[in-house]
């Protein structure tokens, strides 16, 4: 830190990509029941592009302040606490969730967070895993238990397995002792998803999908999570009995058309303290991960950007230091 300066990757306004450029801004201050973290890699998410936008401004009616940093999620150092936080000490390793943080994202060398929202490193995760595996994770976990509220042996197809939601929700779903039949994005991301260790994985693009899905379940999917759109997503919720469930997070596009027959459900996978202690245990004793296609240095955000609107596996993160 000098001067309580920083390096962050900011937005002057809401645009394409080419709109984040690398400058020195100030350090966040820190309130009581904050942590200063200081940041090793920010997990890059679908949802940034949105942000990036201006989207979730319009939206919610917010009122944005520029320099402007984005970054929902990180990994890091704790190098300063509030005088109320006491779970934490200085040179802690620890990751953070925080989507819109008024005090700026996880896109700069350091951020604060509320302590609600920040959770020690698991210790089978390295930072740049920790840094990338929150947003996503907590996502398909809301989708998951708490909207579809998947039981053991019922049958559940995954639609966008090797995206980043997706790739999490595969690993939870089989955790919580489903069935789970995964539909990914061409063969590398096949490769991917058996790699975590999920049997039956198709490849959306080649393969039959309503054959394969009517082999693994006859009677139809007892539940759906749809965590990407596309030309298959029609015929995935035919897959689906009647009665059954699907959810998706909201923000897939094209939202799924669904019967009145079958539940549907979008939702959004807002991070509070107990769906992180949540995750956080299913890291642990499941030995859940995630796949960093690739890493970016601060200065090429906005490549990383342009990378996000491509095909990847998994998730993509920066590498602040």
């Amino acid at each position: 830190m000098n001067d309580g300066e920083m390096k962050a990757a900011v937005l002057q306004r809401f645009g394409d990509a080419e709109e984040l450029v690398l400058q020195n801004i100030s350090v966040p201050a820190i309130g009581s029941n904050d942590v200063l973290i200081q940041v090793d890699c920010a997990g890059l998410g679908e949802w940034d592009v949105f942000e990036r936008e201006g989207g979730y401004a319009e939206m919610l009616g917010l009122e944005s302040v520029f320099p402007y940093v984005l970054g929902s999620e990180g990994a890091g150092t704790v190098v300063a606490v509030g005088e109320k936080v006491s779970e934490f000490t200085i040179g802690d390793k620890v990751c953070g969730v925080g989507f819109l943080n008024a005090k700026g994202g996880f896109y700069a060398e350091y951020v604060a967070l509320n302590s609600n929202y920040v959770s020690p490193l698991s210790d089978h995760l390295t930072l740049q895993k920790a840094s990338s595996i929150s947003g996503v994770g907590l996502t398909a976990l809301r989708g998951l238990e708490d909207v579809l509220k998947i039981k053991q042996s019922e049958s559940v197809m995954i639609f966008g397995a090797s995206g980043g939601v997706g790739h999490l929700a595969v690993q939870l779903a089989k955790s919580m002792g489903a069935r789970v039949f995964a539909v990914a994005s061409g063969q590398d991301g096949v490769s991917m998803v058996k790699g975590l260790g999920i049997d039956v994985v198709i490849d959306g693009r080649e393969d039959n999908l309503l054959l394969e899905a009517h082999s693994f379940a006859p009677e139809g999917f007892d539940a759906a999570l749809f965590t990407a759109g596309g030309e298959s997503t029609q015929k995935a919720i035919e897959c689906v009995h009647k009665d059954g469930r699907i959810a998706f997070p909201n923000g897939i596009d094209p939202v799924p058309q669904v019967g009145t027959d079958i539940m549907s459900i979008g939702y959004n996978g807002d991070p509070d303290s107990e769906i992180i202690q949540r995750l956080n245990r299913y890291i642990d004793l499941n030995q859940i991960t995630v796949n960093v296609d690739r890493s970016f240095s601060l200065e090429d955000c906005h490549e990383a950007h342009i990378k996000l609107n491509n095909h990847y596996l998994g998730k993509l993160c920066l590498k602040v230091r």
